[in-house]
């Protein structure tokens, strides 16, 4: 029997002990994972043992509430640099790492943001804080405002290299120096070096009242994958940075909540709250998780099971093992005494016996 390529675990139970606070967004780095919270909250977790016979566990370590208390909408970790980006408020805010100090003392956030769109294959590339011969590289993001797009390059300070017009843009990918950006209706690139824009596709391709968000995904340097409602169903088309489409095209029933992608596989939640993973190599369908059974209880501490959005981290998530305990254990092993030849002179003068030690592995 095929083994499918997920299965669902789960990581953090409880984030806050009051139940009007809800998840918005969650990054991981290593083994600690910083979630964005609806009350401005930024927490951080960590991968810890309560001792020494029980599974390891996320514990929350620090919390850092931000200047207002609008919800966190983005967090983007920069592993190389020990820094994260936090969009929350229209505003991007720096933070150190790990210890999420503010640098608003020395880095002012950016005000009026719609957007944030940090160059995807530098965070995928620095995802484990790698160096190239030259030391740390400085990473790229564009600032997406009501009426422009702003580029940034961070390192030690936050420098600003120029601003191109395009009003009405709502989010945006970026990938090297192709920039993909949607506004209410249409997605476009954007050249980032010969600072030139082309339409590419329509969002909802029918004349229904049906209201969906823009969705773009990264696959590579030079190639997005955008969705489209055509009335029916929802496309998903792979798209380069040149405006040519590729391989074939994903089908989904509905227009998905959220989407991400974990190389060959795309992940998408539908809002019947079924999960669906396609493969890009084949445009097949490889498995289907069905919509949770939503708690009995209705107590305060009762788990919410609604799958409100995927979320994809550079580094990936450490997922704990109640297994490890018993699984890895120290196992005497006697090793086979060892006989060697004696060689003098170019004659053979007989074996000799070499003592080797019984260890532990």
């Amino acid at each position: 029997m095929d083994v499918p390529p997920y299965h669902l675990q789960t990581l953090i139970k409880n984030v806050s002990s009051t139940g009007n606070v809800q998840i918005r967004c969650a990054q991981a780095l290593g083994t600690e994972i910083y979630v964005g919270c609806s009350n401005g909250e930024l927490l951080r977790f960590a991968l810890q043992a309560a001792g020494s016979n029980s599974p390891e566990h996320y514990t929350l370590l620090s919390r850092q509430s931000l200047p207002s208390d609008k919800p966190i909408d983005e967090i983007v970790i920069i592993a190389s640099l020990a820094r994260v980006l936090v969009l929350s408020d229209r505003q991007i805010h720096l933070y150190t790492l790990p210890a999420l100090d503010p640098l608003s003392a020395q880095i002012k956030p950016i005000r009026h943001i719609e957007g944030l769109a940090v160059d995807e294959m530098q965070l995928r590339r620095f995802a484990s804080g790698g160096h190239s011969a030259r030391g740390v590289e400085p990473v790229d993001f564009c600032a997406i405002k009501r009426s422009s797009i702003v580029l940034y390059t961070l390192r030690d300070k936050l420098t600003y290299r120029t601003e191109i017009p395009f009003p009405g843009a709502i989010c945006a990918k970026r990938a090297g120096l192709h920039l993909c950006v949607a506004d209410k209706e249409m997605y476009h690139i954007v050249d980032l070096n010969a600072v030139s824009t082309f339409p590419l596709l329509p969002i909802v391709q029918s004349n229904d009242a049906k209201q969906v968000k823009p969705s773009i995904t990264v696959i590579n340097e030079n190639e997005f994958l955008l969705l489209s409602w055509t009335g029916q169903a929802t496309m998903g088309v792979f798209i380069t940075g040149d405006g040519d489409p590729v391989r074939g095209t994903l089908e989904w029933n509905d227009y998905p909540e959220s989407i991400t992608l974990d190389y060959p596989f795309v992940t998408a939640v539908l809002p019947n709250q079924t999960v669906e993973i396609h493969n890009i190599e084949t445009q097949v369908l490889v498995q289907t998780i069905p919509a949770p059974s939503h708690p009995i209880s209705s107590t305060a501490d009762a788990v919410p099971t609604e799958r409100m959005k995927l979320t994809w981290s550079a580094g990936g998530f450490m997922v704990p093992s109640s297994q490890l305990a018993s699984k890895l254990k120290k196992v005497p092993v006697g090793l086979v005494r060892k006989k060697k030849e004696v060689v003098v002179q170019g004659e053979k003068t007989g074996d000799v016996t070499e003592d080797i030690p019984v260890v532990e592995v």
